[in-house]
């Protein structure tokens, strides 16, 4: 299928540097397009759709702002913190929208884990689906996600 020139402009930003350091998409050759589907299908064969995921991730966020940069407690076996730091992030679709730049880490406990987003990230997922390119930095992957936060 061929993209619109609104797409490719927004592949262009995705895979510049000029938002995050290293770009949204990392090192993956994938389409935009093509990255949300095959996320969203995951996400789906895990029992979820992403905004369920959004929403949890949400959720979790907002637990752990009032830990005030220590860890609290989620559920069992899921602990988080945040980290802030001065700032915000636009959303590189074209649409208004600047996010906190805030982290957060979630401990899995039962497991090992460690995951981490920003509200940017929830952002993303929630309005467009987009969990990032893999290699990027804050990329996560829908079915591990989910298999942690629910």
């Amino acid at each position: 299928m061929k993209e619109s020139p609104q797409s490719k402009k927004l592949e262009a930003m995705l895979r510049s540097s000029k938002l995050v350091a290293g770009g949204f998409l990392g090192t993956d050759n994938r389409s935009v397009s093509e990255i949300i589907e095959t996320d969203r299908q995951t996400a789906a064969a895990a029992g979820y759709s992403t905004a369920e995921i959004a929403r949890r991730m949400q959720e979790i966020t907002d637990i752990a702002v009032t830990g005030l940069g220590n860890f609290v407690r989620i559920d069992e076996g899921l602990e988080a913190m945040v980290e802030e730091a001065k700032g915000s992030l636009v959303c590189p679709w074209p649409h208004p929208g600047t996010y906190a730049k805030r982290v957060t880490i979630l401990r899995d406990t039962k497991n090992q884990k460690l995951l981490q987003w920003s509200d940017l990230n929830i952002h993303m997922i929630a309005e467009h689906g987009f969990f990032e390119g893999r290699g990027s930095t804050f990329r996560l992957e829908p079915d591990e996600l989910a298999d942690v936060i629910f």
